[in-house]
C-alpha cells in the first residue's frame, strides 16, 4: 500500500469506447496524494468519464489505472478501491424512503460492519460539518436541491474515504444553491482530501484546485495550474472554452 506522499490516481493510456464511439482516448493523468484536481471541458469531452473510471464505475478497454495502489484490471480490486473512494453525483442518488441519518450509516454499517451506534455518532457529527444535522430525521425529499448535495456529500465522508470525487455536484442545482454546496467543498479541500472535481465552476477551480486538468474530445489537451491555465491557455481550444465560460 502507498505511502500518504505516493501518487493517489495513475492513468497509463487509458483507453474507452461505449460501442464503436471510443470516448476516452490515450489518457494518461497522475493525482498525488492531498492533490485537488479540477477536471473541466466542453460537454462530450470524456471528463464524467474518466472520474467514472477512478472508482471502477465504468471499465476501461485499454491502458492501466490504479488508484491507491489497486489495479482497476482486477476485478477484485475494484472492491477495495470502492471502499477507500467516496463519489458525489450530479444527481444527489439519496434513497427516497430512508432518512436523511439512515441515508448516511446504510453503507458503514452494512458494507463496512461497522457498530450502528457508531455509524451513526459519526453521521451526526458529519452532517452537522455540512450544517444539515438538523435535517437529520427528514426524507430526501423534504430538503432543497442544495441541502440532499450537502447530505450527498456527507454520506460519501461517512465511508471515511481516501479520495474524493465530484462529477459535476452543482450543475443540476438551482443558482442559489450552488454557493452552500461550494462553501463545503472549500472546507473539505482545506482539510487536505484528495480531491479530484469535475465542474464548470470556474471560481472554484481558481480558489481550490492544485492542478486543472482541461479535456476535449476525449483527450487531456492541457494540464496546468489555476494561474497558467487561466491567465495563458496555450490550446485555441482552452481559450475558446475559457471565452465561453467566463462570459458567462
Amino acid at each position: 500500500m502507498q505511502a500518504v506522499s505516493e501518487t493517489s490516481i495513475s492513468a497509463r493510456k487509458l483507453d474507452k469506447w461505449y460501442g464503436a464511439t471510443q470516448v476516452l482516448h490515450d489518457v494518461s493523468l497522475d493525482i498525488r496524494a492531498g492533490e485537488r484536481v479540477v477536471v473541466c471541458g466542453p460537454s462530450g469531452s470524456g471528463k464524467s468519464t474518466l472520474v467514472r473510471c477512478f472508482n471502477g464505475l465504468e471499465p476501461f478497454q485499454s491502458g492501466s489505472l490504479t488508484v491507491r495502489g489497486h489495479d482497476l484490471r482486477i476485478p477484485r480490486e475494484v472492491d477495495e478501491v470502492r471502499q477507500e473512494v467516496g463519489m458525489v453525483f450530479q444527481q444527489f442518488n439519496l434513497f427516497p424512503h430512508l432518512t436523511v441519518l439512515e441515508n448516511c450509516t446504510l453503507a458503514p454499517v452494512w458494507s463496512q460492519k461497522r457498530p450502528v451506534a457508531e455509524a451513526r455518532q459519526e453521521a451526526m457529527e458529519l452532517l452537522d460539518r455540512v450544517q444539515v444535522a438538523h435535517h437529520a430525521h427528514k426524507y430526501p425529499g423534504q430538503l432543497s436541491g442544495g441541502q440532499q448535495q450537502r447530505v450527498a456529500i456527507a454520506r460519501a465522508l461517512c465511508m471515511k474515504p481516501k479520495i474524493m470525487l465530484f462529477d459535476e455536484p452543482t450543475s443540476a442545482l438551482d443558482p442559489e444553491m450552488v454557493a452552500e454546496v461550494l462553501d463545503v467543498m472549500v472546507e473539505l479541500a482545506r482539510s487536505g482530501m484528495t480531491m479530484v472535481c469535475v465542474t464548470h465552476e470556474m471560481g472554484f477551480a481558481r480558489a481550490v484546485a492544485d492542478r486543472v486538468v482541461f479535456m476535449t474530445d476525449g483527450r487531456i489537451e492541457e494540464s496546468a495550474t489555476p494561474q497558467a491555465f487561466f491567465d495563458s491557455p496555450r490550446s485555441p481550444r482552452a481559450q475558446q472554452f475559457l471565452g465561453q465560460i467566463l462570459a458567462h
